[in-house]
């Protein structure tokens, strides 16, 4: 019986050996049993969150869960996913990973991932979400929480756009450029576009894709500045560089001509009397031009005229309509550059060669 026993304990002695090497061995294998996976405690499904750019840095919301039992001592892994609700998490959004219990998102950061799981801004949506546990790094160990579903409003910080697809680059609304409204739900469109002799306007479609079969507007056929969707022609002009205003819910268009901008004020080498003429670039549609210039004042205007001039009101890069005159901040050689790619975003750069 005693040599029984002795043998039996030699077994356990050998057993515990090798399972102490090959743990040595391989750091991922962890000897644990799942008992209960996570469960999601806070916020209460159903609850609704109105997200506001105003408040981009605050917390939004916490979500809370209780520990997963894994019926060992080990570190858990928790990772977050948000799906469009009902879509049985087909295509998750990664909403954080933790070793807490618990994770925060500021307004931001539920904004993000509430678009990109695809809801639209400003409307409400539902989202479900779900918390994964994990230890080590084998799948086998993975445990899914309950589905909490949330009722989320995003928002946007970007104009809504229309497109200008025309002659001037191939009649293509994907490439074509834009104009900008003045904000989320305003009907007034504006920016600078190079023109040949025929385009029209295209509306993205509810993905923000833009394509021909989206609804469209030309002009009515009398060619006096108003647009319609149904039996349109294609608007006309001549070749030029134009500052485009749209109106899609009155029905109206404008285009003015200003294809020649100059660099004018007491830094320049003329004064205040005549402009420097700047330079259209059409692949990065910009004008620039490489002066001497004086630590004084500068602005920007079209057409040889002050009926429409550029200055910057805050002295932060953004140029302003009829802005303050902007400070050359030391005499040198400038290349000066104007940029009106961006729709009621216009910006302007000096830099000293």
């Amino acid at each position: 019986m005693k040599k029984l026993n002795k043998i039996a304990v030699g077994f356990l002695a050998v057993v515990a050996f090798v399972g102490f090497n090959a743990c040595s061995e391989d750091d991922n294998l962890i000897i644990a049993s799942p008992e209960g996976g996570p469960e999601l405690v806070t916020p209460a499904s159903g609850t609704s969150i109105a997200l506001s750019a105003a408040n981009e840095e605050n917390v939004a919301t916490t979500l809370v869960w209780n520990d997963a039992d894994y019926n060992a001592q080990t570190a858990i892994s928790y990772n977050v996913q948000i799906a469009l609700a009902g879509t049985d998490f087909a295509a998750p959004i990664e909403g954080g990973s933790t070793n807490e219990r618990f994770i925060s998102w500021t307004n931001q950061q539920l904004n993000d991932v509430s678009i990109a799981a695809g809801l639209s801004p400003f409307v409400a949506g539902d989202l479900d979400i779900r918390v994964i546990s994990s230890i080590g790094t084998q799948d086998a160990q993975q445990q899914i929480s309950n589905i909490v579903t949330l009722n989320i409003t995003p928002y946007t910080t970007s104009l809504p756009k229309i497109a200008v697809p025309g002659d001037h680059q191939g009649w293509d609304p994907a490439t074509a450029p834009r104009l900008a409204s003045s904000e989320f739900g305003a009907s007034d469109y504006e920016g600078y576009i190079w023109l040949e002799t025929e385009y029209k306007f295209v509306a993205p479609d509810e993905t923000g894709n833009f394509a021909w079969g989206n609804t469209d507007w030309g002009d009515d056929g009398s060619f006096s500045g108003i647009l319609t969707e149904d039996g349109e022609s294609n608007v006309q002009t001549t070749p030029g560089y134009y500052y485009v205003q749209v109106d899609t819910e009155n029905l109206t268009y404008s285009a003015s001509q200003y294809s020649n901008w100059g660099l004018i004020g007491s830094g320049t080498p003329t004064g205040w009397d005549s402009d420097n003429d700047m330079t259209y670039d059409a692949a990065t549609q910009t004008f620039s031009i490489t002066i001497d210039l004086t630590a004084d004042e500068i602005k920007f205007r079209a057409n040889d005229g002050w009926d429409w001039n550029y200055g910057d009101t805050g002295a932060d890069g953004g140029l302003d309509n009829g802005g303050d005159n902007i400070a050359v901040p030391a005499a040198g050689n400038y290349t000066v550059v104007l940029d009106f790619s961006n729709p009621r975003a216009y910006t302007y750069t000096l830099t000293l060669n």
